[in-house]
């Protein structure tokens, strides 16, 4: 392995010291400030050439995404037993809520929580959304909680869902269930003061299965 630059070594250096601190990897902001580089496009260019000598891995479309690879397992950004779950946002548990990317869920996030990951059951492609609103409280998911969900595009009647709603711009949780004999789609709250929300199904767009669900008992 080609030793790296005396430049390169100071962004390792940062990069081990920054996770160190504060549990998670630097952005390439923090990077450009931290090591006195002038530009972006210059992190880049150090990162990349990092990446081809195989003294880091990342995912080039995620922030906070840089790990550093090490012989050592103490030196490691992230511990094998953990994973970095990023949170994408808000979905709400009561009224819909708009979020920023309609798309999909691939938002670059700079907001991470770090899970052990055998509650995850093996899964490695999950997201994690913070919860705003009450109509899922009877199923124990509460405002203010995180939950962490599985990628998904099918549901069976009567799961729990991440919902994209088209000509709404609008995402929710709900269980769903389809109406054979009208064609409907309904988005059942578990709220008993709640209503449901009927919908074509091609105004629905599922997007995620709740996998686990992260509460701060101090709150």
């Amino acid at each position: 392995m080609t030793e790296p630059s005396p430049r390169r070594q100071k962004i390792l250096r940062f990069i081990r010291e920054f996770a160190g601190q504060n549990g998670y990897s630097p952005t390439l902001q923090e990077i450009m400030q931290g090591c006195g580089i002038n530009s972006m496009a210059s992190v880049q260019h150090h990162l990349g050439v990092l990446e081809e000598q195989g003294e880091i891995r990342r995912n080039p479309r995620i922030s906070r995404s840089i790990q550093l690879v090490e012989s050592d397992a103490t030196d490691e950004t992230i511990p094998e037993d953990f994973i970095d779950v990023f949170l994408l946002g808000a979905i709400a548990a009561g009224e819909p809520i708009p979020v920023p990317d309609s798309g999909s869920w691939e938002t670059i996030s700079d907001e991470v929580i770090r899970l052990p990951t055998a509650l995850l059951h093996g899964k490695q492609n999950v997201f994690a959304l913070n919860v705003k609103g009450t109509s899922m409280i009877d199923d124990g998911i509460c405002d203010g909680d995180i939950i962490v969900m599985e990628p998904a595009q099918t549901v069976n009647d009567g799961e729990s869902v991440a919902v994209w709603l088209k000509e709404e711009q609008e995402v929710t949780l709900k269980r769903l269930y389809r109406d054979h004999n009208s064609g409907m789609i309904r988005l059942q709250p578990r709220n008993e003061e709640m209503s449901p929300i009927f919908t074509s199904p091609d105004n629905v767009e599922v997007q995620g299965k709740p996998l686990l669900l992260v509460r701060d008992l101090r709150s």
